[in-house]
């Protein structure tokens, strides 16, 4: 909700009531609530790609799989609209009740992301590869207690301005996805609330993109994270010493 109505707010005020970097800030604020929130409730699986990353490397059980996608799908379908309902009057004034996915009153873009007019289907890819490769990256690093992990309690804090920085640095291409669950949900929505199935054509078959390219992104994520990184860890002791540091008995 923080992040769609943040899109459009920007998109129908025309500029006057936000730029870019709102967005940004719209999606940090979101992700930083959404881990405090289900945080103890689900261990905050917001992402389809990050799920289904703990699935194949054995941290969650397929078995809660099916669970976790519909939560997400629920919850960010839900999300848009809720934001076609809290901008429904505006969002008619700006399109005078035509919706459209292209063209000077394109509003599709609110609730799902598309591809920016020169950007191919390859470089889309691997700007959405790239980008959930940091998220993963910055996630696991974030949580790394065996390295220089955050201080207990700033981690949903830390998340959120993962997501802004990502944002600030990879979000014009594509609107950096980095998420099916983010994306795929709204795009259902838009299709059912009016936009029709342009939303799937639109952009060369743009919606299978922020679908696939996180998940893979994701995996490659925590690959550069277990070679580089944590391989290279020292253990963390029980005596609570720093780490590399010998232990000595005393009485």
């Amino acid at each position: 909700i923080f992040g769609l109505s943040s899109v459009a707010q920007v998109v129908l005020g025309r500029g006057n009531f936000g730029q870019h970097l709102s967005i940004n800030l719209g999606f940090g604020i979101g992700v930083t609530l959404g881990i405090h929130a289900a945080g103890g409730i689900s261990g905050a699986h917001l992402n389809a790609a990050i799920t289904l990353t703990h699935c194949i490397l054995g941290n969650l059980p397929w078995r809660k799989l099916p669970a976790y996608l519909i939560g997400q799908f629920l919850g960010s379908f839900t999300a848009a609209a809720t934001v076609f309902g809290l901008y429904y009057d505006t969002l008619y004034n700006y399109t005078k009740g035509n919706f459209t996915v292209t063209g000077p009153t394109a509003t599709a873009s609110i609730f799902s992301t598309y591809p920016a007019p020169c950007i191919s289907l390859l470089e889309g890819f691997f700007t959405e590869f790239m980008a959930t490769a940091m998220l993963l990256l910055g996630i696991l690093v974030i949580h790394d207690e065996k390295n220089n992990g955050a201080l207990k309690g700033t981690q949903a804090l830390l998340t959120g301005i993962l997501v802004l920085g990502i944002g600030l640095g990879m979000g014009m291409n594509t609107g950096y996805a980095i998420n099916p669950s983010r994306d795929l949900p709204p795009r259902i929505f838009t299709a059912i609330a009016g936009w029709g199935m342009d939303v799937f054509t639109a952009g060369h078959y743009w919606w299978w993109v922020p679908v696939t390219a996180p998940i893979l992104g994701s995996l490659a994520g925590v690959l550069i994270h277990k070679l580089f990184i944590d391989f290279h860890n020292q253990p963390v002791l029980e005596s609570g010493n720093e780490k590399g540091q010998p232990v000595v008995e005393t009485s």
